[in-house]
């Protein structure tokens, strides 16, 4: 506890004034200055209860998954014993109350928007974080109140996803308090019926994680009682249940069976799972705010999407994404039109690297894929005429049709790397566990019926089965945009209030991690 000089604790809050104070003021940022704008320029960290309270409140920022050591609440301590041992050294108590709220807004700011600069860590992100909107009047409230945790609720997201994914933060570090969950050996293949210590291994790493009904007990602490828990070694239908469950927070195949797969996710380390944690914290800093109440949100690691409606409901589907090496980009955007029988020209990237090598090789390839050889000008080529070897600006655009790559619809919205959600033929993708199979753009199982749902809940006179049935290629607007969001989110809470894992398919948690580690300056 920062010990309260009896001399600083006289002076009444608004004593500070003064050439030094106004010298401090008249340097502050434009954030600072606000600060003390609503509160007409009284000082604030000139009593050192509230001062230890802002020490308190740093130091429990490690709950919401940031490193409290980045605001040196040490150092604050120190400076304070110092500035505030003397009243009559007006200008060391003065920087010290702006070194004190300038610590303080650092804090509320990587609480409210995050720490770490997204387009720092990756080249495709489009995803405007909206600068800080602390509001410094309620900010203020607390503060005169001595609530300093209360100011930093303030600038905490208030979302229920940020809320589970920090009491999963916790939860998962009382785990490791307590040593942990133990390790499963490798050449352990586990199916329902088998027995043993392993099946005892996989019990005890399910109950660390909250699924009690599977823990056994230990019949010796009650040799007297016929006790009515299950058999350690047996691997039973409630042991299954536990494990299928297990299988679908990690987007693993829920067939109960304790592959290689289920094995590396029950292995994981709890450090690692809390990292995991702590980066999606971050992420969901950048993204939960400003949101409307009706939007499409993608989970590109998740292979997701929801629909919240302006009713209340969520529409849910399951999408493709894109390939590691083509991965989908985070970005916010508006859906503006549909397109309704697409014709798909290839885009320059598939055309470089998977197209042009399968014409050099054979001619007849285009053919079979219904694609036609377009000038720059849009005007039919011979494809004998062209030099594959070097074709210039020429298109290859693929007819409207059932074996179109882009299915028959699209749903589209403006962005710089001609990203969509569209139909496809291929619909077999939507039944696989591990879906990072396109080249960047999203297929959307059941699109059709969310194209239908945008026409309805934006007022657009549209049916979209019968525009398909139609087979004419056109674009239908929509009469009210709807905003969309494609987010990378390896870890999700779920209704049952559990954290679902996923696998980390873009290779991006470590590096968030990394930086979320790295110490700042003040």
């Amino acid at each position: 506890m920062l010990a309260a000089p009896a001399l600083a604790q006289s002076e009444a809050p608004g004593a500070l004034s003064g050439e030094a104070w106004q010298t401090q003021l008249a340097d502050a940022s434009a954030r600072l200055s606000r600060l003390y704008q609503v509160r007409s320029e009284r000082p604030i960290w000139q009593d050192a209860q509230r001062v230890e309270a802002l020490v308190q409140a740093l130091g429990k920022l490690d709950a919401d998954g940031l490193v409290p050591e980045d605001y040196r609440p040490g150092e604050l301590q120190e400076k304070a014993r110092a500035a505030l041992a003397d009243p009559t050294n007006a200008e060391a108590r003065a920087r010290f109350e702006i070194h004190a709220s300038r610590t303080m807004l650092m804090a509320l700011t990587h609480l409210q928007r995050g720490k770490v600069d997204p387009q720092r860590l990756s080249s495709d992100w489009e995803l405007d974080v909206e600068p800080p909107d602390l509001d410094m009047a309620a900010i203020s409230q607390a503060l005169d109140k001595g609530n300093v945790e209360a100011a930093f609720d303030q600038a905490r997201p208030s979302f229920d996803p940020y809320q589970q994914l920090r009491e999963g933060l916790a939860h998962y570090r009382r785990i490791d308090r307590q040593g942990g969950w133990p390790t499963l050996k490798h050449e352990d293949v586990l199916r329902p019926g088998d027995s043993g210590e392993s099946v005892e291994r996989l019990r005890e790493r399910l109950a660390a994680i909250g699924n009690t009904e599977v823990a056994a007990a230990d019949a010796s602490f009650y040799p007297t009682i016929e006790l009515k828990a299950p058999n350690p070694h047996a691997y039973d239908d409630t042991l299954v249940e536990a494990v299928q469950r297990f299988q679908r927070h990690h987007l693993l195949a829920d067939d109960g069976i304790v592959g290689p797969r289920t094995l590396k996710a029950l292995n994981m380390s709890v450090d690692q799972r809390i990292d995991q944690i702590r980066a999606n914290m971050e992420r969901a800093r950048w993204l939960l705010h400003g949101l409307p109440e009706s939007f499409v949100l993608v989970d590109i690691a998740g292979y997701d999407l929801r629909y919240f409606r302006p009713n209340g409901e969520t529409w849910r589907s399951r999408v493709v994404v894109g390939r590691p090496y083509r991965r989908t980009p985070s970005m916010r955007s508006e859906i503006t039109h549909l397109t309704i029988n697409p014709t798909w020209t290839v885009p320059p990237t598939i055309m470089r690297e998977d197209v042009l090598p399968k014409v050099r090789r054979d001619l007849g390839y285009l053919q079979r894929q219904n694609l036609s050889v377009l000038s720059p000008s849009g005007e039919r080529l011979d494809p004998q005429s062209v030099d594959w070897s070097n074709p210039g600006g020429v298109m290859l655009r693929q007819q409207a049709g059932a074996s179109n790559p882009l299915g028959r619809l699209v749903v589209r919205f403006p962005n710089d790397q001609m990203i969509y959600l569209h139909d496809t033929p291929s619909r077999g993708q939507f039944a696989r566990s591990k879906r990072a199979l396109s080249s960047g753009c999203i297929r959307v199982e059941g699109v059709m019926e969310l194209a239908q749902l945008l026409f309805d809940d934006t007022g657009t006179p549209a049916d979209a089965s019968r525009l398909v049935a139609d087979g004419e290629t056109r674009n239908v607007l929509l009469d009210r945009h709807v905003p969309v969001v494609l987010h990378y989110w390896t870890v999700q809470p779920e209704p049952d209030g559990e954290l679902a894992f996923r696998p980390d398919i873009y290779e991006r948690d470590d590096d968030l991690v990394e930086a979320l580690d790295k110490p700042i300056t003040l």
